[in-house]
């Protein structure tokens, strides 16, 4: 199993000293969520809470990922960093082809690529894309992704996108990994097709459980199922080293929390969140390896 560490929410002054850290002490990836924008009126559901309402207020820091990840990749040789999750129909996808593969190249390789179809209707808005087919539209932009990343000349026709033939350098020598969020029927079919993995929202062992089954199906279902299935979860009952190792078993590949909430230290200072990173490497990551 590797670990990833979210830095969701954080004071994104911290990250280049977190990003020193976590890589000294044994993490395996950190992870950067995304939004742009937050309005003050928001009538879109959240779909992860019961009521609707987003887990975090206004003033909650969402830094450009790709700059962040420039930052952080710059000071560091090994620790991986991914998206958890990327708003990708959001954008254009030449823009967003341009900033994550100029990432892998510049880091050596070291970027996942976490996206979701997204929930805010109004950032939408704002940003001048569709929000209706917004699922249908990702699908197809993961495909012109990788024929961007590949180098050469490539074109595509398709039903939301359509270009002739044309070339985005520099290359992207290693692939990128393309993970991919949500629990709806299509998010869950998008693994099975074109998604090298799934990541979670909150979950118990036993619903993680029935959602790698589900997975493992769709993946079967495309005629997939001898591929790498890379499962990231955050479970919210698994709190010691016989937890994580009954996730490992289920088939989670990849554990994400935040070991300062973990131990209950002092997420807004940077200490805290080191002294967090460490304890939590000290007492469970080392003795999983």
């Amino acid at each position: 199993m590797k670990f990833c560490c979210s830095l969701a929410f954080g004071d994104p002054t911290h990250f280049v000293e977190l990003a020193k850290t976590a890589e000294e002490c044994g993490w395996d990836v950190l992870m950067l969520s995304d939004h742009v924008v937050h309005p003050e009126k928001i009538a879109s559901s959240y779909p992860y809470t019961e009521d609707g309402a987003p887990r975090w207020e206004a003033p909650a820091p969402w830094p450009d990922a790709w700059v962040a990840i420039a930052a952080m990749a710059a000071v560091t040789s090994r620790i991986r960093f991914m998206t958890s999750v990327y708003v990708l129909p959001l954008r254009n996808p030449f823009v967003v082809a341009k900033a994550v593969g100029t990432a892998a190249v510049m880091s050596g390789g070291r970027i996942i690529f976490g996206v979701g179809a997204g929930w805010m209707e109004e950032e939408f808005l704002l940003l001048e894309q569709g929000f209706r087919r917004r699922g249908a539209r990702m699908d197809e932009m993961i495909t012109v992704l990788r024929k961007l990343w590949a180098g050469g000349m490539t074109e595509h026709h398709g039903e939301f996108y359509d270009f002739d033939r044309l070339q985005m350098s520099p290359a992207v020598s290693q692939r990128i990994p393309i993970y991919s969020g949500g629990l709806s029927p299509p998010a869950l079919r998008r693994v099975g097709r074109v998604s090298d993995g799934w990541i979670s929202d909150l979950h118990s062992t036993p619903e993680l459980v029935e959602i790698v089954a589900r997975l493992r199906a769709e993946r079967a279902r495309f005629g997939r199922e001898q591929e790498p299935l890379d499962v990231v979860a955050a479970c919210t009952d698994a709190v010691d080293l016989a937890g994580y190792q009954r996730l490992e078993e289920i088939g989670v590949s990849h554990l994400q929390t935040m070991p300062w909430v973990f131990y209950g230290l002092d997420g807004d200072t940077l200490a805290g969140k080191q002294e967090g990173l460490r304890r939590f490497a000290e007492d469970i990551i080392s003795r999983m390896s």
